[in-house]
């Protein structure tokens, strides 16, 4: 008689996986259509803070600068965030893994750093806005208790996954796009019409490159890391036309909305202005669907993120523990440091989706370049260069006030990345071969 042997057991503990594959490309039948990426991206680009920033840059122009600069800003961003977009796709990678491809296993840790990092910055500055409007709205004289209650509930969804944003951004976007609606008519009528909104005027304040670096820089962190929903896309077609479409209408939206709102009333923050006028219970229902789409997405980003940074394959965890340094953020007040914080993130964030368009354009050529995630050599150098010259030319734009410094971050890099690869390689070539 043959006697068959129980399967071995494992020598240790079987890892907790993750159904979102933080750590490896999303397989085709994991694929989702078009129309479920437009309605997670939608809810993740409208952006409360966007809509600040469109009131401090409009107050400077006056609407018809403003309008042109918006526009612009928006379509620089679009264009930048829908390539991103269709590399992800056609990889099924997040941002983070794509960086490991362009960068090396260690060195694309510094993209998980940088781009967790700052969204659990927005995630505190998002929550503070919150907390906030709401205890306004209470007529609490702290916040504190909110910023903690809301910090926690906001995360539930971006911990249940994909499937979870989704669903929370078919309820959120309709409600933010009737409220702002319903503002831009307000604000219309305030002046007089379209005439009077039209003959508005700025006070000059804000350089073009400032403002243009600004309001990129609103949405510039979560744009470069639109791959962790664009990877369930289908094809890389489909996603750059869903994303560069739905960031254009949607982003130009929330800056212009804000803009028109900060010239009719005299108030930049769109959160004040909607106390300002009398719309306050209306105003916080919808704005905390909308804060809530924002950071559910800014949670699940930066878990993610520390998912690929200590390669665990379970993006749970680090959820939870951004939540906890976001709420601490929120509490100490974070949002009082939000220009400055804008301005970093236009530094040192665009060169490293430059980097990974450029990486993939010309020298992946739109393909899929299928290597081993964990065989991917510690530092891609030709790649860690590109980075460094775009960061560098961002910074020369700071410094020197020349130009938009996100800009030319994104251009340099992008131009860099396939010039610092064919040097590499012709290095590689015409060095002498050492006999044993």
């Amino acid at each position: 008689m043959v006697t068959i042997a129980p399967p071995a057991q494992p020598s240790h503990p079987v890892e907790t996986t993750d159904a979102d594959y933080p750590l490896t490309r999303v397989p085709r039948g994991a694929r989702q259509g078009w129309f479920a990426v437009v309605v997670v991206v939608a809810g993740f680009v409208f952006f409360t803070p966007t809509m600040v920033t469109g009131g401090q840059v409009a107050g400077a122009f006056g609407f018809t600068g403003f309008l042109g600069a918006a526009l612009l800003a928006a379509g620089i961003l679009a264009l930048y965030v829908a390539a991103l977009g269709a590399a992800s796709a056609r990889t099924g990678l997040s941002t983070v893994l794509l960086s490991r491809l362009v960068l090396g296993r260690v060195g694309g840790k510094w993209a998980s750093l940088v781009l967790g990092g700052t969204q659990i910055g927005w995630y505190g500055i998002t929550v503070g806005i919150f907390a906030d409007l709401l205890a306004s709205a209470l007529g609490w004289e702290v916040s504190w208790p909110l910023a903690i209650g809301g910090g926690i509930l906001m995360a539930t969804t971006a911990y249940w996954g994909f499937k979870g944003i989704e669903v929370l951004s078919w309820v959120s976007v309709p409600l933010m796009f009737a409220l702002c609606i319903w503002v831009t008519t307000l604000s219309v009528n305030e002046v007089g019409g379209w005439g009077g909104m039209f003959a508005t005027t700025g006070d000059g304040s804000i350089p073009l490159g400032l403002a243009l670096t600004m309001m990129i820089g609103t949405f510039i962190s979560g744009g470069t890391q639109i791959g962790n929903w664009t990877r369930f896309a289908r094809t890389a077609r489909g996603a750059f036309v869903a994303t560069l479409v739905t960031v254009i209408i949607i982003e130009s939206a929330m800056l212009i909305f804000g803009g028109i709102g900060a010239l009719a009333f005299g108030e930049a923050d769109f959160t004040v202005l909607l106390f300002t006028m009398g719309l306050a219970v209306v105003g916080v229902f919808m704005l905390t669907f909308n804060l809530w789409t924002t950071n559910d997405n800014a949670a699940y980003a930066f878990g993610v993120a520390g998912a690929e940074m200590f390669g665990k394959n379970d993006k749970r965890p680090f959820v939870i523990g951004g939540v906890i340094i976001g709420i601490a953020l929120a509490v100490s007040g974070a949002a009082d440091a939000m220009t400055g914080f804008l301005v970093m993130l236009g530094t040192v964030i665009p060169p490293l989706g430059g980097v990974i368009i450029g990486t993939f354009l010309f020298v992946w050529r739109r393909r899929d370049p299928g290597h081993d995630l964990d065989a991917v050599t510690p530092f891609i150098w030709p790649g860690i260069a590109a980075y460094l010259l775009g960061t560098a030319a961002a910074v020369f734009g700071v410094v020197t006030g020349i130009g938009s410094p996100a800009v030319q971050g994104i251009i340099v890099a992008m131009i860099a990345a396939p010039v610092c690869h064919l040097i590499a390689r012709r290095t590689a070539a015409s060095a002498p071969v050492t006999k044993a």
